[in-house]
């Protein structure tokens, strides 16, 4: 039997629906253009995400040239170059659709080998790296995923109702470790979001007091003092669920600290971080906003199977054929 609120069919419907309705908001609300950008990229650029440094990238030579490229692990560098090269000016931004492909990823209910994200940035003056404007940009996103739940919940009014609070609450990842001492970060981030329903977990990167950092993040594009992670607490799996990692990027000093903490210095030989160095990118703030996550949040689905169409391991088909749970 499906356990689902919407079949297959009527799932499928949705997913466009609410996709259309949310990046349309936030690009209004943001002032974004949408931009193609590049499945893969030539690895010597530095473009490339490294995310927490330990997620290899999938790469393949172009037979009839002998160039390697790698798929694109998210775009947090591309876009503060593309800004650049397309001629944005402050307060202008783009955004754009981001696939990837991560094989190290272990499989689960809300983790997929596929990823597929809006990836956004936006340029910002030097006097806009601070946490107030950080602040300003959450909760005028948060304010996107608000008008979304009423869209579906208008759409389909016998199915869905209101799960998000009226504001997000904003912590540290030090605050949090400190509000529970004895749980891991997985753990706090679980008790903070069904506390409060909906929360952005700030300053993530950087070790606490404990020696290790809430999460790792790659030294090269967010500024581990002005990032953070949007989690909501959903209801149908009773867990914390991350939609969003975003920040305000590294400028030249907190490049060069971050890449020195983490051992990445020489990094600085890439191309990109050669240019960010010198001063030739914009300051900017962007982050990536899972898409098949916020459709799992807002059908409210069991698993990320129901709303994109990957691979998954035969004890999981099993297991979620037995729960009635159908994936595309």
């Amino acid at each position: 039997m499906n356990n689902s609120r919407l079949n297959p069919r009527e799932t499928q419907i949705a997913i466009k629906k609410l996709k259309d309705f949310f990046e349309t908001r936030l690009a209004d609300t943001l002032n974004l253009t949408r931009v193609s950008a590049p499945l893969f990229v030539r690895p010597e650029t530095g473009l490339n995400d490294n995310l927490s440094g330990k997620e290899l990238p999938v790469s393949f030579q172009l037979t009839q040239y002998q160039t390697e490229v790698e798929i694109v692990q998210s775009l947090a560098k591309w876009k503060r170059e593309a800004l650049d090269r397309y001629g944005f000016r402050i307060y202008e931004g783009i955004y754009t659709d981001m696939d990837a492909i991560r094989p190290n990823e272990e499989l689960d209910a809300i983790h997929s080998i596929y990823v597929d994200q809006w990836d956004w940035e936006k340029i910002i003056k030097k006097s806009d790296r601070n946490d107030e404007y950080l602040k300003y940009i959450v909760r005028s996103i948060y304010d996107v995923f608000r008008m979304t739940e009423d869209y579906v919940a208008r759409e389909y009014p016998m199915h869905f109702s209101s799960k998000l609070p009226s504001e997000i609450k904003f912590i540290s990842s030090q605050e949090l470790m400190d509000k529970y001492p004895n749980l891991n970060a997985k753990q706090r981030e679980r008790m903070i979001a069904k506390e409060y329903g909906a929360v952005f977990i700030e300053k993530i990167g950087g070790a606490l007091s404990g020696g290790e950092p809430h999460d790792t993040r790659s030294p090269d594009y967010d500024d581990w003092n002005l990032n953070g992670d949007i989690i909501f607490y959903n209801p149908v799996m009773n867990d914390a669920l991350e939609l969003s990692s975003m920040g305000i990027r590294v400028d030249e000093e907190s490049l060069l600290r971050q890449l020195k903490i983490s051992g990445f210095e020489e990094r600085l030989n890439l191309d990109y971080h050669r240019n960010l160095v010198s001063g030739k990118l914009p300051f900017t703030v962007g982050g990536g906003i899972g898409q098949s996550r916020i459709c799992m949040f807002f059908l409210e689905k069991q698993h990320i199977g129901e709303v994109q169409a990957s691979v998954w391991t035969p004890d999981i088909l099993d297991e979620c054929k037995k729960k009635g749970i159908d994936l595309l």
